[in-house]
């Protein structure tokens, strides 16, 4: 019993740990999708129509690389301009 205790303990604390997720083969990551804008327009297409077989995963690095390309670094201020607008 004074053995099986150590034991029982270990399988306990390795059952509790972090499990991993699964890497997805052949999915682009942001800077690539960002860097081939006609593949990103072709797999924006694909999300819109079959989201479900291409998965969250894709998509949803899809979205972030559209976003990026459409706001740029985000380094850029708002430069007003100099004259108000009038109404």
């Amino acid at each position: 019993m004074k053995q099986m205790t150590p034991l029982l303990l270990v399988v306990l604390v390795t059952a509790c740990g972090p499990s991993e997720t699964p890497k997805q083969a052949n999915v682009p990551s942001v800077e690539e999708l960002t860097a081939d804008p006609v593949h990103l327009k072709e797999l924006r297409q694909q999300c819109k129509t079959e989201r479900a077989t291409l998965g969250d995963t894709l998509c949803n690095r899809v979205a972030e690389a559209t976003r990026k390309r459409f706001y740029g670094d985000g380094k850029t201020p708002y430069t007003p301009p100099e004259t108000p607008a009038k109404f």
